[in-house]
């Protein structure tokens, strides 16, 4: 089971055999953030607290997809 911490390896997709830490999950949708992959480019509107424009963020890739590199539990015990 692949949990937020996770170092996890891409297996599909334009980030193929790109390595990244587990960010966020969604268990419902059975689908993970991943840090530095799968980078997409989102328009923001102008708020009064925020400043509009285009902005790069991760989007989340289905488990499926995914292999676990490293468990950060099992390095904690060694």
């Amino acid at each position: 089971m692949i949990k937020k911490g996770f170092k996890v390896k891409v297996l599909i997709g334009k980030d193929k055999n790109k390595e990244g830490e587990v960010i966020e999950i969604d268990r419902k949708q059975n689908r993970a953030k991943v840090k530095g992959v799968n980078i997409v480019k989102k328009h923001v509107k102008t708020t009064k607290e925020k400043k509009g424009g285009i902005v790069s963020k991760e989007n989340f890739i289905h488990l499926s997809n995914l292999m676990i590199m490293e468990n950060k539990k099992e390095e904690a015990k060694k």
